[in-house]
């Protein structure tokens, strides 16, 4: 495995500066810029300040793997326009199999506790959207209806780009664009969605045991999803 880069620090001073219809991030009143040399700047000041927090944080290196906020947002601009059609398509690739849609045929214990986590989350997104998701047991492929992905489709025409890249990071992470999209709208609190993805493993581990690396994937794998919670409720910030 190769060692993170280190780049040395040759700031002092970090602020978050009104910048347009946004906010910019300063070093030594200079523009911070990302890796692409955008502008690293985002529509509310709270998601600015706190990149620039990160910024202050460090010591005599800046280590970008402890900028998780920083990271996101780099990426997010770097990417543009034609990385929002993508991340569109990606989201309603994962909804046409979604994890919450393919459920165990067996054991009962297994069944019932996805009915149990599940459901609430398949009931949510066809109240709130008019998305009815078909549910089934086994791998055999399902196909959505178009009318649920059109709905989907229509919903993801509301976020804009950045909160876009952070629906899409989350459906990367759990594996569910359901459990992404009720993340973006709060609709539960953010352990319990992260948990929801994790119920086959969780299951699993209940019955076999604990498998170390697994649990380490996991550690990295919870940081990734709360840092994209943040991310995401920065942006709606005031």
């Amino acid at each position: 495995m190769t060692n993170p880069i280190r780049i040395k620090r040759i700031y002092k001073d970090v602020a978050s500066r009104p910048l347009g219809d946004g906010y910019s991030v300063m070093l030594d009143g200079r523009q911070a810029r990302t890796p692409g040399g955008g502008a690293l700047a985002a529509p509310t000041n709270g998601l600015a300040a706190a990149v620039a927090a990160e910024w202050d944080a460090q010591g005599d290196f800046v280590e970008r793997q402890t900028m998780p906020l920083t990271a996101l947002l780099s990426a997010a601009i770097d990417a543009g326009a034609a990385g929002a059609a993508e991340w569109r398509a990606e989201i309603l690739n994962y909804l046409g199999s979604d994890l919450l849609s393919y459920r165990a045929e067996a054991p009962a214990a297994l069944v019932e506790r996805q009915q149990q986590v599940w459901d609430p989350y398949i009931d949510w997104l066809g109240g709130e959207f008019g998305a009815t998701l078909a549910v089934t047991q086994g791998v055999t492929a399902i196909s959505q209806s178009d009318e649920a992905i059109t709905q989907v489709v229509h919903a993801l025409e509301g976020p804009g780009p950045l909160e876009l890249f952070g629906i899409y990071t989350a459906t990367k992470i759990s594996g569910s664009a359901v459990l992404a999209i009720a993340l973006w709208k709060g609709a539960w609190p953010v352990g319990e969605i992260f948990t929801a993805s994790r119920l086959d493993e969780h299951f699993q581990e209940q019955t076999w045991g604990a498998d170390a690396e697994a649990k380490t994937r996991e550690q990295q794998l919870q940081r990734d999803f709360l840092a994209v919670a943040e991310f995401m409720r920065l942006l709606k910030s005031a």
